[in-house]
Formats: C-alpha cells, sequence, structure tokens
C-alpha cells in the first residue's frame, strides 16, 4: 500500500529569533527539515512539504520532494488540507519539520500500527510532561481523547503518556477529517489533533504508538535546539563506538549527520567533525583537531591541534600534526607535516617531509594558485613556497627558502641572503646602546 508523508515546514520560528526560518536550522551540520527527510525516505513512498510563503529556502532544502504552499497559516490542519491532492489513496501521514529526530523504525511502527479505517498517533512519556497534551486511553488501550494541558483535569494532568502530533490514517479518512475540522477555538485555527474526536465520532479505532521521549521533543528554541543537538550527538557516537572506533572522551566528540568512520579509528577528546569527513580504519585523530570536507586515508595519523579543511585529501600513512592546515590540497602515501604549516591549493607525492613552519603561498589578493610538490622532496623548516610553482622529486629546499622559480627534481634549492659575521660587533653595539642611554 503507498504511503504519503505530509511533512508542515511552514513555521517561521519566532521562538528562535531568527530571521532564518525554523526548519533549516542545523543539528549535527544538517537541517532539521533534512533530518527528517532522510528517516521518512526508507518508510513512504512519496514525501510533501508545506511551506509558508517566500520560503524558497526551505524549498530548496526539500527537493526533489513536492512542495506546496499555505498562504495564510491558519493552522495546522489547514497546513495538512493544503496537500490534499497528493495523499493518494493509500497511507497518509503528517509530520512535523521541528520533530526532527523520529527514526525510520518509528515511522515503519507507525504505518503498521492502524486499521485499514482507523487512526494512529505518536505518543511518548517524557521526563517532564510539562504542557503537553495528555492522551487519554481506555480499558481496551485505545485512545479515547487528546486533553490539552490547560482544559485537563487534576488527574488527567497525571497521565504520563503525551501527545507528539503526528497522525497517519487511511488517506480517504485523513482528507475527511481535515476538511471537517472547525475554527472555533480562542485561536481562530484549524487544529490537527482534532481528527483525533472526528475519529472517534466516526466510531473509527484511534491507535497511540508509545516511543522514546528523545525521538519526538519538539524544537521551538534555541534552547531545545541545543538539547536536540546533545541527543543526536549521543546517538552517533554510540553508533560509531559499536561500529569499531574508540573515543576517549566521547562527550568531546563532536560528529556531523555524514562523518563515515573506520573501523580502529582512535578519536581523542575534544574533536570536531563538520560536514563532509571521511575517515578510513586505522587512523588516529589526537586532541583539539577540526576536521571538515576531508578524506583521510588509512594508518593516518591527524593532529594535535590539525585542521583540515574542505578539499583536503590524505592518502594513507599521511601525518598531519601540530598547527597544521591542510585546505584544498592532495597529500599522498607518507606525506609527514609534523608542525605549524599552511599547506593549500598543492598537491604532495608520496614520502616528502615538509617542515616546520612552511607555507604554501596561494593567494595574491586576487586570485589563488597551486603548488606541486614531487615524491620524496625534503622540504626545510620556515620555507615559503609562493605560487604557482613546482618542486620536483627528491628535491631539497633549505631552510629558510623563499621559493618563486620552480626547482628540478634533485636539485638543492636556497633563496635566503648569505649569513654574514663580524667578530666582536656585539659588544661594540651593546657598548653604544648603554651610552646612548645614559
Amino acid at each position: 500500500m503507498q504511503a504519503t508523508a505530509i511533512i508542515l515546514a511552514a513555521g517561521l520560528g519566532t521562538r528562535m529569533k531568527s530571521t532564518l526560518p525554523k526548519t533549516l536550522h542545523r543539528l549535527a551540520g544538517r537541517s532539521m527539515l533534512r533530518h527528517l527527510l532522510a528517516s521518512c525516505e526508507p518508510a513512504f513512498d512519496r514525501i510533501v512539504v508545506v511551506l509558508g510563503p517566500d520560503m524558497d529556502a526551505v524549498r530548496r532544502e526539500a527537493a526533489p520532494h513536492a512542495c506546496v504552499v499555505q498562504q495564510d497559516r491558519l493552522g495546522t490542519a489547514h497546513a495538512a488540507l493544503q496537500a490534499v491532492e497528493h495523499f493518494g489513496n493509500g497511507q497518509a501521514a503528517v509530520l512535523y519539520a521541528d520533530n526532527p529526530l523520529i527514526r525510520t523504525a518509528t515511522l515503519r511502527r507507525l504505518l503498521d500500527s492502524h486499521t485499514p479505517h482507523g487512526l494512529s498517533l505518536l505518543a511518548f512519556r517524557p521526563d517532564d510532561a510539562a504542557k503537553y497534551g495528555r492522551v487519554i486511553t481506555g480499558e481496551d488501550g485505545l485512545v479515547e481523547r487528546i486533553v490539552e494541558f490547560a482544559d485537563a483535569t487534576d488527574s488527567e494532568r497525571g497521565v504520563s503518556l503525551c501527545n507528539a502530533g503526528v497522525l497517519c490514517g487511511a488517506a480517504p479518512e485523513m482528507e475527511r477529517w481535515l476538511r471537517a475540522v472547525r475554527n472555533d477555538n480562542a485561536k481562530g485555527e484549524y487544529y490537527l489533533t482534532d481528527l483525533v474526536a472526528l475519529a472517534r465520532a466516526d466510531g473509527r479505532p484511534v491507535t497511540a504508538v508509545e516511543a522514546p521521549a528523545d525521538e519526538l521533543a519538539g524544537v521551538n528554541s534555541r534552547g531545545e535546539l541545543a538539547r536536540a543537538e546533545a541527543v543526536l550527538q549521543g546517538w552517533m557516537r554510540d553508533a560509531a563506538m559499536e561500529a569499531g572506533v574508540t573515543m576517549t572522551d566521547p562527550s568531546s566528540v563532536f560528529l556531523s549527520a555524514d562523518t563515515k568512520l573506520g573501523t580502529d579509528v582512535t578519536i581523542e577528546p575534544n574533536v570536531f567533525f563538520g560536514p563532509g569527513v571521511t575517515v578510513a580504519s586505522n587512523v588516529t585523530i589526537r586532541a583539539f583537531s577540526h576536521l571538515e570536507g576531508a578524506d583521510i586515508g588509512p594508518g593516518s595519523v591527524i593532529g594535535p591541534f590539525a585542521r583540515l579543511r574542505p578539499g583536503a585529501k590524505l592518502e594513507q600513512d599521511v601525518h598531519v600534526g601540530n598547527f597544521v592546515e591542510v585546505k584544498a590540497a592532495a597529500l599522498a602515501k607518507g606525506v609527514k607535516a609534523n608542525h605549524l604549516s599552511y599547506i593549500g591549493d598543492a598537491a604532495i607525492g608520496s614520502g616528502t617531509n615538509v617542515g616546520a613552519g612552511t607555507i604554501t603561498c596561494n593567494y595574491d589578493g586576487f586570485n589563488k594558485y597551486r603548488t606541486t610538490i614531487g615524491e620524496r622532496v625534503f622540504i626545510g623548516s620556515d620555507t615559503a613556497l609562493v605560487a604557482p610553482v613546482t618542486v620536483g622529486d627528491g628535491a631539497i629546499i633549505g631552510a629558510g627558502s623563499v621559493i618563486t622559480e620552480d626547482v628540478a627534481p634533485d636539485a638543492l634549492a636556497l633563496a635566503r641572503g648569505r649569513q654574514v659575521q663580524k667578530p666582536g660587533r656585539a659588544s661594540e653595539l651593546r657598548a653604544a646602546a648603554k651610552k646612548e642611554k645614559v
């Protein structure tokens, strides 16, 4: 049976105090909307996102899925109704883009839970039920009604099962109930939760599918965004360690949603993974390193205090050490850059050693240029390579050199002033300075 997910994403995020639409705020480097889409895609045949007017950025984030626009924000049931032409004849579920952590397994349980003409909803038991609507069930375990906190009696407020707002039913029934929702309430809005009462009035069973509170907590403020980030990071760390990654201090490691880690990777404390990082097996990432957009080969050692920026591609057994930054550069097998260097817009051949303080001068204020370094090159400390420049295989660059021209293979390149020594001159300078000071 075909299943359609309707994701409500028209919210402006007023409580976020942000000009960015709420659903585009990020968790682990990925928007809330994209997190929910990733969970929905394996479970649903079709996904439709309901936007507000002038939300082109959300439309782009939702691609390639269909989008419809809720021109007037008249409530959640009204928003879902804007997508009714996409419901089809199978199942239709309505979700919220600010519930980004719902997992695919939970969505599949929701789809499997209801009878052909019934209604299902997601429910949870938070540690602090606060002002959530309560799900009131009968002796048969079916939902009798949802009571909003403000309208609940003391005994109803004592119920721990709370409404997450996600509903699922047969598409024709969902359409009929949505069209029957009225707005005779304090806010004059059409509420999605009214479908429960409408289904019960029709004598249809309403089933509550319980899921962990961490999955169903909504994100409406910066504080809730931070709490969702903490939950998601915990899940990802646990998954990584279960798959064979060692973390010395897991709570200080921050991953992105797309971080890929091989087996026997060791991650020391205070490491940050931005989007687009792939780490092969047997890699060690030492403390206080920052990585994004990087591909790290097997057996490599990164850090401590290293920074890998987008386009960094490290092959096998590469060492990138203390305060070394790599950007848009390919380092072949066995390259070592262990101290205080900047390698940008470069290609470095296998077995090359980059001395401390070396930089590739890749930008002249207007354009970027590339540095190409061959295999088995030794670059002395405090060398500046002014791109565009090529250093041939087996060359040696003397320490303190400024290289502005290509260096031939197996050549020794020295580009610094000759040392001059004047015996006794230091004593004369000190004596003159003391006399002048008096």
